[in-house]
């Protein structure tokens, strides 16, 4: 072979061993794993399943039913979603700082119970709205049965021993006597609650005393339930 056909060999091949390096180094400037394009609409990923649509059949469900006014019972309710299987012990009140009622929480034995217990609103009781609630809702509020008195309009100077008198010939725990005083215009709001041995004392106390004085104000009084 002449000299002229060895240098015509040896240029051709460095100029394939140049391109080759080049064409290998685009894929690192694009990626390691370049995009194969595709005419085929790309899936979306399935959405993580709704807690609430996994809750066992068995387990305890907590609702929230709203629409309820100051003379609202939980005995009403009960009768209200009457089929759900609820007793007194699974209605509480959700009071505000006013201790007017705002809702009930309700707790539910099942799923199913809570599923029956919309039903029975949508046909009968239109005026309340019942919707999911978190445990922890239902476990922070107090439930009073029914035993305990809310006193309204106690004086801005009285004290224990004049509530004590105001509530005299009642059978009542002295010791639970709690005052509260809330920023309210024109004038600040005094409130008492004094609990009760039992349902039948405190409603006994509701009828005998409510829209009696202590010092110069009437008071005012509502069982809490």
């Amino acid at each position: 072979m002449s000299k002229m056909s060895l240098l015509g060999t040896a240029i051709r091949s460095n100029c394939f061993a140049r391109n080759s390096k080049l064409n290998q180094g685009f894929p690192s400037l694009l990626g390691d794993s370049p995009r194969r394009f595709s005419t085929e609409p790309q899936q979306p990923q399935d959405s993580p399943p709704d807690p609430f649509l996994q809750t066992p059949s068995t387990g305890l469900v907590y609702g929230k039913l709203s629409g309820i006014n100051k003379h609202t019972l939980k005995t009403d309710i009960v009768n209200l979603l009457e089929g759900c299987n609820l007793t007194l012990n699974d209605v509480k009140v959700d009071y505000n700082w006013n201790y007017m009622p705002m809702a009930m929480m309700v707790q539910f034995r099942s799923r199913s119970a809570f599923d029956n217990a919309f039903k029975l609103i949508a046909r009968k009781g239109r005026l309340y709205k019942l919707e999911r609630a978190d445990r922890a809702k239902w476990d922070i509020l107090t439930a009073y049965d029914g035993k305990t008195v809310l006193l309204q309009g106690i004086p801005r100077n009285a004290i224990p021993e004049d509530i004590e008198r105001f509530l005299s010939g009642c059978d009542f725990d002295a010791s639970s006597i709690q005052t509260i005083t809330k920023t309210a215009f024109p004038d600040p709001i005094r409130l008492a609650v004094v609990h009760f041995p039992s349902q039948t004392q405190a409603m006994n106390a509701f009828i005998t005393k409510n829209k009696g004085f202590c010092l110069n104000n009437q008071i005012l009084m509502r069982v809490l339930q």
